[in-house]
């Protein structure tokens, strides 16, 4: 992909059914911290992502998890499967890294590019789906970017009822399609991940796929490109891919046993209402507001 036609997905930044049964007054009631909240949850409260839907991005520094959609961008999913099961990925490099913005990963080599074999350079842009038949937990709050926002499968989305539309939104840790200037010219071969503030002016302009559920310190913390938009100058500079695996592929002793707190339990509902009005000695003013991508999303490593 060009870098001067790179720019639109330059400045990135997971989704809820109808709706969360929010209490409407939470004074009479002790407050709990997100801690005690998980610490207090139920064996049912959490959900082990099918293996068929996460990917192991393997750098040397550690594992990156990142947990696919195939909800919303079901092409792309499949099409990243069979990237990561021809071995693709294995031995390019993390290209670029825009403080604020965006990690960045792919094929250094735009004059010879590494063949897709099976899979497919090009896929139809998955920028939103019909929203009829989708679960999705709602959020109380207004949103400047979308009529209505929550979560759908535990990823943060929006939709807007009257278009009939539901679309992933650009959320810290959310994984996209690098494309350029065609809607239709990405397909996963080029992968980012957003690091910074979010930038939802991005939603429905490139495929979002997918989430980093463990890992986010591995691409958070990688030093800062020095070229334009954060790309690295030097190839000495950039972070090399030992491996993208479907975890499904991965023998079960390789894999790491993780589980995400479900969206659509009154506990997440509680964990909600603990960021929207936090209550513990050290706050003074709370917000009694939240916006979708300030939500956590709870996540635990099973020994």
């Amino acid at each position: 992909m060009n870098r001067s036609i790179r720019s639109g997905i330059l400045s990135l930044g997971l989704v809820v059914a109808c709706c969360l049964a929010l209490p409407r007054s939470v004074d009479a009631a002790p407050y709990q911290g997100l801690a005690e909240i998980i610490r207090t949850s139920a064996p049912g409260d959490w959900r082990t992502p099918d293996p068929e839907n996460l990917l192991y991005l393997e750098l040397d520094r550690g594992r990156v998890i990142i947990e696919l959609a195939p909800d919303f961008a079901p092409q792309h999913v499949a099409n990243l499967r069979t990237l990561a099961r021809q071995r693709y990925f294995d031995g390019l490099a993390i290209l670029r890294v825009q403080d604020n913005y965006v990690v960045q990963w792919g094929d250094p080599d735009e004059k010879n590019p590494r063949p897709v074999g099976a899979a497919k350079a090009r896929l139809p842009a998955e920028f939103s789906r019909p929203s009829r038949g989708l679960a999705f937990d709602a959020l109380p709050e207004s949103d400047v970017y979308a009529p209505e926002v929550g979560f759908s499968g535990g990823f943060p989305a929006a939709r807007d009822a009257v278009q009939g539309r539901a679309w992933l939104a650009h959320c810290y840790g959310m994984v996209g399609a690098g494309r350029d200037d065609d809607a239709d010219s990405g397909g996963g071969t080029e992968l980012y991940a957003v690091i910074g503030h979010a930038p939802r002016h991005l939603d429905r302009n490139v495929t979002l796929l997918g989430r980093v559920l463990q890992g986010m310190e591995w691409l958070a913390s990688l030093p800062r490109g020095g070229g334009e938009m954060g790309f690295y100058e030097q190839p000495t500079e950039r972070t090399p891919i030992r491996a993208m695996r479907v975890a499904a592929d991965v023998e079960v002793a390789r894999r790491t046993r993780i589980e995400v707190l479900r969206t659509d339990v009154p506990t997440f509902a509680r964990v909600i209402e603990a960021r929207r009005n936090r209550r513990d000695a050290w706050t003074k003013v709370p917000a009694g507001h939240i916006e979708l991508c300030n939500v956590p999303l709870p996540v635990r490593v099973l020994p």
